[in-house]
């Protein structure tokens, strides 16, 4: 039997998927069907037989990515489920059981089925996120306005480059495999396998965002004393029972980890669409609205956590996108589904965020360039402002010497005020302790260029000199 392991070189197809019946924690029957017939149900479930064969690839190429992201990812059984997939179209993808299938989407699916949707240079399948584009709008394809684009004699990947963006290649002939759950069993000192060096890779992966992580030098799928001490780590930080032993729940936690920081990271590096924050602000940027960029990299962050929480750009414009993100928040975490950042959303998105930027030291969180929301903070302000302002000087802090670190807590309390203190005497500005304009903009500045662009030590990076 083939079998897939999970963090190495390969994507297959299962001959099988297990379809959970309901919502992910609703009670609800789960059947096994071959993962060939499970595309057709889905494509005649969601598709029109009358539709252009063009459309209807582009479709069809979206549904069969979002199928085997779920199984790549190994996104439920990772939370201790035992399916791979929901029927809930808020989760996931319309499946009907016992439906009957239309002939040409099943003669199109027996063509295609072994080809998914990438990112050029990725392996992981896309989660190619669509609607239908009258009653539901979001972020990905709009499934009725492919065959506006098929009938302007479009090709199904030029279709799919229109919503997913030219970076896409359309994977083909990938191999078609009997697929188990990957959890190989405990893992100790001294295996020797594929899954040992698929989990070394994991580890050493995630050791890049969690310095405390100790890196296993040249992974070869032997479980030796360095990947010992990794695993101990890694349960201490997670608050895993530290035995070393790689059991069910290290397995997945390691799995879960793995999947969110890389994609945290590729979410969170970039910066406003309109390019970085500039030293002075003196008029605000038209059409931006800074808490909205706070909102969009909240909603960002979550995204990477929850597949149903669509990334936005960090645009600091309400767009229709953004709205929808907003929206998939609000059911995700059962709140009314308005589209308006209320009291009750606004806290709900706030705290959540913490709690995973918590977990993460400033090396691993990538904060976008934030405009100055308009509110000068002191000693006693408190919010979701406060936590950025306290994220970006714990990095900075935690790159140069002599600065103090901070806290992040969203509480402006003496430890932040003397960390703004000294990062003002170090860059040259009024000593005041207060977070102006100036001051949040100089923050920004030299947060983005220590991240993302030359990090030097004191004496070669003197603060009177950053972008002057």
């Amino acid at each position: 039997m083939s079998i897939q392991v999970p963090g190495l070189t390969e994507v297959v197809i299962p001959s099988t998927i297990t379809v959970h019946l309901g919502p992910p924690d609703q009670e609800a029957e789960n059947v096994t069907v071959p993962f060939i017939d499970y595309i057709k149900n889905v494509a005649s479930s969601e598709l029109y037989p009358t539709w252009p064969e063009n459309a209807l690839r582009a479709n069809i190429y979206a549904i069969i990515s979002v199928a085997l992201n779920r199984v790549f990812t190994e996104w439920y059984r990772s939370q201790g489920y035992n399916f791979d997939i929901t029927n809930t179209t808020q989760y996931d993808q319309a499946f009907v059981n016992n439906r009957g299938i239309f002939d040409n989407i099943s003669e199109i699916v027996d063509q295609i089925f072994d080809s998914y949707i990438a990112r050029q240079g990725q392996l992981e399948p896309l989660f190619a996120q669509f609607c239908d584009g009258r009653i539901v709008q979001c972020p990905g394809l709009s499934q009725w306005g492919t065959v506006n684009l098929a009938e302007q004699n479009l090709t199904p990947y030029n279709i799919l480059q229109y919503y997913y963006g030219e970076d896409i290649n359309i994977m083909t002939d990938t191999p078609l495999v009997d697929l188990i759950e990957t959890f190989p069993g405990p893992l100790v000192l001294g295996d020797n396998n594929p899954y040992v060096l698929s989990m070394q890779i994991s580890l050493n992966t995630i050791a890049t965002n969690y310095p405390a992580l100790p890196r296993i030098p040249n992974p070869t799928g032997t479980f030796d004393e360095a990947t010992e001490a990794a695993v101990r780590t890694f349960q201490s930080i997670f608050n895993l029972p530290v035995t070393g032993v790689v059991d069910k729940a290290t397995w997945y936690r390691i799995r879960r980890i793995y999947i969110a920081v890389t994609s945290l990271a590729e979410l969170t590096s970039r910066g406003i669409g309109i390019g970085e924050i500039p030293e002075f602000t003196p008029t605000p940027i038209e059409g931006v609205v800074p808490r909205v960029q706070i909102v969009q990299y909240f909603l960002n962050v979550l995204s990477a956590f929850y597949n149903t929480i669509p990334s936005v750009d960090i645009s600091g414009i309400l767009d229709t996108h953004t709205r929808n993100a907003i929206m998939e928040f609000q059911k995700t975490f059962n709140l009314p589904v308005t589209g308006i950042v209320d009291e009750s959303t606004w806290n709900t998105m706030y705290n959540n965020v913490i709690g995973i930027l918590d977990t993460l030291p400033p090396s691993a969180i990538a904060l976008p360039s934030l405009l100055w929301p308009g509110t000068v903070y002191s000693l006693g302000s408190e919010g979701p402002a406060v936590y950025l302002i306290q994220q970006y000087l714990s990095y900075i802090a935690s790159v140069l010497e002599g600065l103090p670190p901070t806290v992040p807590d969203g509480i402006y309390g003496p430890m932040t005020e003397e960390a703004v203190r000294a990062f003002q005497q170090y860059f040259g500005i009024d000593v005041t302790g207060v977070v102006d304009q100036y001051t949040w903009d100089r923050i920004v500045l030299i947060y983005r260029q220590l991240r993302f662009g030359n990090a030097r030590s004191e004496g070669q990076f003197p603060g009177n000199n950053i972008g002057g």
